[in-house]
């Protein structure tokens, strides 16, 4: 059997020309995770392809095909997904897209998976070897990921040579918050899902580097946990980098251990600097926490971090791009990061703004946090656009850069590189918003 695995991408992050530059792109573990499900007894050829990276092949020598989908990417793969099935292969779409909207995606495949893949898609190949392939595979109530026995992802099909970094690992998925703009509690619920520590500890140790990535959504969502996680990478002595959510504040011991594992680096969604808006993420409890204070402190343990925060939100209005860029250099935020709010399928904000009118196309293409999808309550489409776009420059001015670096001491050159990479992204975003769609929609909001 020969199974190709491909991850589409949208037109802002595909290969030639798209946006992203190596220094701000790490190896995604889905293939190689999919890749490592196969089982042995298939004998099965497996070809990787990621659009970020690499141009995917007109004419496949694949007998089943694969695709990981995420709303952004959405209508490439079902563009990919007709290509391939009028060439006779069989094509199987999964990922957090399809878990959304099963029904559309079910009428552009030969099958659906929803939900994870753990046991679903080594019982579709078996199904697909015996000729017996069914329509939908979905996700069995009783899932858990603590057991010791899941294969390890096959890094080794992808060259390195494209990546930052291949040392990319999972500990948990989902989070247990349900903000309303997040996909995770209506595509997986509101518990998380852990592997083992000792799974995981292997997993780090047979890849042998010492600077590592966490891609989990919140890492001290469940504190025991967090600290049974942390206490075990002391040994590796590994600088990491993760995701948490600001909540971490709250405990000074467990920040401290998570510096003395060896944590460098935080992703934290900061969402927005307007308490009033942190209401309309269902995010209040960000507003428990002093952001300043918080900063500072991951500063001071030698932390860096990645600060993101949304835009459209329906109690931001005209000052919050500039408040916002302001606040990400007076604090020193090491890498900020700025998305617009996007109504996912099935989220409660897509419910939410579609009952108000106010979702503006449902093209996914242009779901990828960077385009405006719905009309903004307190602005027009082209204020909430150029905004956007205005932080995203300001921020990563070069003076920018020194003085938010020079305020947390980060001057490392991982730093730098990421900077210069955000920089590239920053002064890059307009050659994106050329669709027709977007300048008409833009126009007309202007006019």
């Amino acid at each position: 059997m020969k199974i190709a695995l491909i991850s589409p991408k949208g037109p802002l992050y595909r290969h030639r020309g798209g946006i992203f530059r190596k220094s701000l792109r790490y190896q995604p573990l889905t293939l190689t995770t999919l890749a490592a499900l196969v089982p042995r007894e298939l004998n099965a050829d497996i070809a990787l392809y990621d659009e970020g990276i690499q141009d995917v092949p007109e004419e496949l020598d694949a007998d089943l095909i694969g695709m990981t989908v995420i709303t952004g990417t959405a209508r490439r793969a079902y563009e990919l997904s007709a290509h391939y099935r009028a060439r006779g292969k069989t094509v199987v779409l999964g990922g957090p897209h399809i878990t959304l909207v099963p029904d559309e995606a079910a009428a552009n495949a030969d099958a659906i998976v929803v939900g994870y893949a753990e046991d679903t898609w080594p019982a579709l190949l078996q199904d697909f070897a015996s000729g017996a392939l069914k329509s939908e595979y979905r996700q069995a109530p009783d899932f858990s990921l603590d057991r010791d026995d899941m294969p390890f992802a096959r890094r080794e099909l992808f060259d390195k040579k494209h990546f930052l970094t291949q040392a990319v690992f999972e500990a948990t998925r989902s989070c247990g918050h349900d903000c309303e703009f997040c996909i995770a509690p209506t595509a997986w619920g509101s518990r998380q899902f852990q592997k083992p520590v000792s799974w995981v500890i292997d997993d780090i140790r047979r890849v042998g580097q010492k600077r590592i990535l966490f891609i989990d959504l919140n890492l001290v969502a469940d504190k025991a946990y967090a600290r049974e996680l942390f206490t075990a990478l002391i040994p590796l002595k590994v600088r990491w980098f993760g995701l948490s959510t600001v909540l971490i504040a709250h405990d000074r011991d467990l920040m401290e251990l998570m510096a003395r594992s060896g944590c460098r680096g935080l992703l934290l969604g900061l969402e927005t600097i307007t308490p009033a808006s942190l209401a309309d993420a269902n995010k209040r409890f960000n507003g428990s926490v002093d952001y300043r204070t918080l900063i500072a402190d991951l500063h001071d343990l030698g932390i860096a971090m990645q600060g993101c925060f949304v835009f459209g939100l329906d109690h931001d209005h005209l000052d919050v791009f500039e408040m916002t860029a302001d606040f990400a250099i007076d604090t020193g935020i090491d890498l900020p990061r700025f998305a617009i709010v996007t109504p996912f399928p099935g989220t409660p904000l897509h419910t939410r703004l579609a009952s108000q009118g106010r979702i503006l196309t449902r093209n996914w293409e242009l779901y990828d946090g960077q385009h405006v999808v719905f009309q903004p309550l307190n602005m027009s489409v082209q204020e909430l656009a150029a905004g956007h776009e205005r932080a995203w420059k300001k921020v990563y001015r070069y003076r920018s850069i020194v003085s938010r670096l020079w305020k947390a001491s980060a001057f490392e050159p991982l730093g730098i590189a990421a900077n210069l990479g955000y920089r590239f992204y920053a002064h890059h975003l307009q050659r994106f918003y050329n669709c027709d769609w977007h300048m008409s929609l833009v126009a007309r909001s202007a006019g």
